[in-house]
């Protein structure tokens, strides 16, 4: 798009557009991926109410109907990446809601592996596109500085879906019918909760700023300048190649992947066997289910601050790190504590541990997102790192086999080792970000313009680029006005982008 004037807009009036972009937006937002969450999720405690001996599935079966969602995912993530450039976000959002509502409702009829396996595979063919839509749209309506805490809003409903879908199950197991099993029942509702809710959201849902019907015309153009200082644009429908190519031409990507990869193993495990876990520690099914609760209300709480901490010291790298370090002493717990009544409470609180990684996915979400400039080269970028969580999700209950209960002990080995890997990867790409701001440096200079400059995008309070100062008129230092940062530019393109860490 071509560079617009840039107006003068307060910090008050930044707000009143934040503000009503919260009421709107974000609660579609949370939503949509509670729900996607949720209906992932029922596999796990189906398993509980005898999902595997009424279908029949035996040996690995159980872990390739867990598996087979993910695998969709990747499959389909080419076209999924061009449909969330290409296709306005009020029609998609709902259309891939719907998609995969029908396939977790139609999971209730199913009554064989088959079944099984084609019903999670359009169910992971529809949610394919719906992290690297979700991450976009964040960054269509957000500062980078604002980002962080509204993907925690919607990533953070991992833990809101374990407590709900803990409460659903237990509560939805009691029900004995001679015609439907209580497995049926939990497939039913979450696919039916999520087909009515879709045309709530085709009806709220706005494509960007610039259409938005619940700004009006100047808040519309004050809401473009909000934008500005984040130099990644307002978005494009134009698939560029040339970003693509950008993108894979880069260390930082695979890294992205490689983060992706390992975290998700993890993940995968607590999602697909937690509950397989927990009965494995002497639970009835009943309580099984209950006591994944406060596991659900872990990640929650520690998905708020983890972006409480990276919004507040502005280093996402080290939090991330910190989040680590209560994964690795759960998974050590789990592996050297013997499976009896004695060791219940520990071996319970170490489960709970393992929630302290869900708090990681946000943070790296919001980090790519605003190390990432162009709209095909976000759409793509997180469409990698949804490659690479799906590629944990299939290895990771790969690593748990029935014949291993209930201690699971192989899984939880190659787990700990995935997780200290994943550690060493952060650090990677910390050295890497900081690499590339010299680079960054080197080309103003070059360009003729100061080697270091202010990253408005990341104030905690907005100050207009034209304007720079507070509403008394205090101007800050090094005020610097880019016409072109909302061109569709990644951030390789533009001197201007600062990586942040």
């Amino acid at each position: 798009m071509e560079s617009d004037p840039i107006l003068t807009i307060l910090s008050s009036q930044s707000k009143r557009i934040l503000r009503k972009t919260d009421l709107v937006i974000l609660p579609i937002l949370i939503w949509i991926y509670f729900l996607q969450i949720l209906d992932k999720s029922l596999l796990g405690y189906a398993s509980v109410f005898g999902l595997q001996k009424d279908t029949g599935l035996v040996g690995s079966q159980y872990s390739m109907v867990g598996s087979i969602s993910s695998i969709a995912q990747l499959a389909w993530l080419p076209f999924s990446s061009w449909l969330v450039v290409t296709v306005p976000h009020r029609y998609l959002m709902p259309a891939l809601a719907l998609g995969w509502g029908i396939a977790q409702a139609c999971m209730a009829a199913c009554n064989s592996y088959s079944g099984l396996l084609a019903c999670r595979f359009f169910l992971g063919l529809f949610e394919a596109g719906c992290l690297p839509l979700f991450s976009i749209i964040t960054t269509h309506w957000y500062r980078r500085a604002e980002q962080p805490i509204r993907v925690a809003a919607w990533y953070g409903t991992n833990g809101l879906a374990t407590i709900i879908g803990s409460a659903l199950s237990y509560g939805l197991g009691q029900i004995h019918s001679d015609a439907i099993h209580s497995w049926q029942i939990i497939f039913l509702f979450g696919g039916l909760l999520t087909i009515v809710s879709t045309p709530y959201v085709w009806w709220k849902l706005d494509n960007d700023v610039l259409s938005a019907r619940f700004l009006t015309e100047k808040e519309r153009a004050q809401a473009v300048e909000r934008l500005r200082a984040n130099q990644t644009g307002i978005g494009s429908a134009v698939f560029r190649w040339s970003q693509v190519l950008e993108i894979f031409l880069e260390p930082k990507s695979y890294l992205w992947f490689a983060m992706a990869l390992l975290l998700n193993v993890g993940a995968s495990v607590t999602n697909i066997f937690g509950p397989l876990i927990l009965n494995g520690l002497g639970f009835s099914k009943s309580i099984t289910s209950l006591l994944n609760m406060p596991f659900g209300a872990v990640q929650f709480l520690v998905i708020l601050f983890g972006s409480y901490a990276t919004h507040k010291f502005r280093l996402k790298s080290v939090v991330l790190v910190a989040l680590m370090l209560p994964v690795v002493a759960g998974l050590v717990m789990l592996y050297v504590l013997p499976r009896n009544n004695s060791e219940q409470s520990a071996l319970l609180a170490a489960y709970y541990l393992l929630a302290f990684l869900f708090g990681c996915n946000p943070l790296i979400v919001s980090w790519i997102v605003g190390n990432t400039a162009g709209a095909t080269k976000k759409s793509i970028i997180m469409s990698i790192y949804n490659a690479g969580s799906s590629a944990g999700n299939i290895i990771g209950p790969l690593l748990f086999n029935a014949s291993d209960a209930p201690e699971y002990l192989p899984g939880l080995r190659s787990d700990l080792a995935i997780t200290v890997a994943f550690v060493a990867v952060v650090l990677i790409q910390l050295v890497n970000l900081m690499f590339l701001n010299k680079i960054q440096s080197r080309k103003r200079v070059a360009n003729g313009k100061s080697a270091v400059i202010h990253d408005r995008s990341m104030d905690k309070h907005f100050t207009s680029l034209n304007n720079p100062g507070d509403e008394d008129g205090q101007a800050k230092p090094g005020a610097e006005v880019n016409d072109d940062s909302l061109l569709d530019r990644t951030d390789r393109q533009n001197d201007e982008f600062v990586y942040i860490y």
